[in-house]
């Protein structure tokens, strides 16, 4: 595996010399808008791959996207390999419709360490609830970003990551009551702690989120990158596109349904994926909001 190509993969061209805030943040910000968070190989009937000499090689090599635990565990690579102090940390992420934390660790975060200080950066939750900058490991502290306001909150051995949306402008009135809309200006995301973990005490999670019908990941197909001033997402036959704060304290989301020929152009015209296998595009009835 090669640095340099992975940073050529996200376009970075930038100093790696100082191993500060603004380097860590830059790199995150090249990654989300260039790596889709995305669950295409199961659509495909591929696996999901753990192993880092595959990641990459579907990644960097093959320009394509991956899910948290391949995308942060690159970028836990990535980090580490330039010198970061990063630690693996495991995240159960929250469910609205159960109003629950997941009771399996299945989500891979970095904790990444500078100057005394500690910061959660990851580059794998997607949509609009994915950081745009490392967050500060501080707890009841509002930190402002471009998708929205986060906040993670200490409680024992438990982080909780929040965040606080704006109000949603949808121009197309068919799609108002989409399912994939998300409904709470408050929304809870996932709860971690700060013991290290390593990327083998994710394999067995790996292969059920993959397998599994109760699996969201099996239920529904998609991929989504952000962009300058938003995020596109395609789940099944559905793409969207957020511009964060259009106007107002007010995110414009824009809904297309496409047909099959059309999952193809977008998937490389927005996000520069062409597939090997061929993808059956799904939107089951598992939960998944954008």
């Amino acid at each position: 595996m090669d640095i340099e190509g992975y940073f050529k993969r996200i376009g970075y061209k930038n100093s790696r010399n100082k191993l500060d805030l603004e380097t860590l943040t830059d790199i995150l910000q090249h990654q989300i808008q260039t790596i889709p968070f995305e669950n295409l190989n199961i659509h495909c009937g591929k696996p999901m791959e753990l192993g880092l000499e595959a990641i990459f090689d579907q990644v960097v090599r093959k320009n394509r996207g991956g899910w948290c635990l391949q995308v942060n565990h690159l970028l836990y690579w990535v980090l580490t390999t330039i010198g970061f102090e990063t630690t693996m940390l495991g995240g159960y992420v929250y469910n609205s419709p159960s109003n629950k934390y997941s009771s399996a660790m299945i989500h891979l975060l970095l904790k990444v360490a500078i100057d005394g200080k500690n910061y959660i950066v990851d580059a794998g939750f997607g949509r609009s609830y994915q950081m745009w900058q490392p967050l500060e490991l501080i707890s009841e502290k509002d930190q402002p970003q471009v998708p929205c306001i986060f906040r993670l909150t200490e409680e024992g051995e438990y982080w909780y990551l929040d965040q606080i949306r704006r109000e949603q402008y949808i121009p197309n009135q068919e799609f108002l009551n989409s399912d994939l809309l998300e409904k709470k200006k408050y929304r809870k995301i996932y709860s971690f702690t700060l013991e290290p973990r390593t990327i083998e005490d994710f394999e067995l999670v790996n292969k059920y989120l993959q397998e599994s019908a109760a699996s969201v990941f099996t239920s529904k197909s998609f991929c989504s990158l952000q962009t300058p001033d938003g995020v596109q997402c395609l789940v099944g036959f559905t793409l969207t596109y957020r511009k964060f704060n259009y106007k107002d304290n007010m995110d414009l989301i824009e809904f297309k349904t496409l047909n099959e020929e059309e999952v193809e152009e977008e998937l490389k015209n927005i996000f520069n994926i062409s597939l090997e296998g061929k993808l059956v595009p799904k939107h089951g009835d598992k939960f998944f909001t954008i």
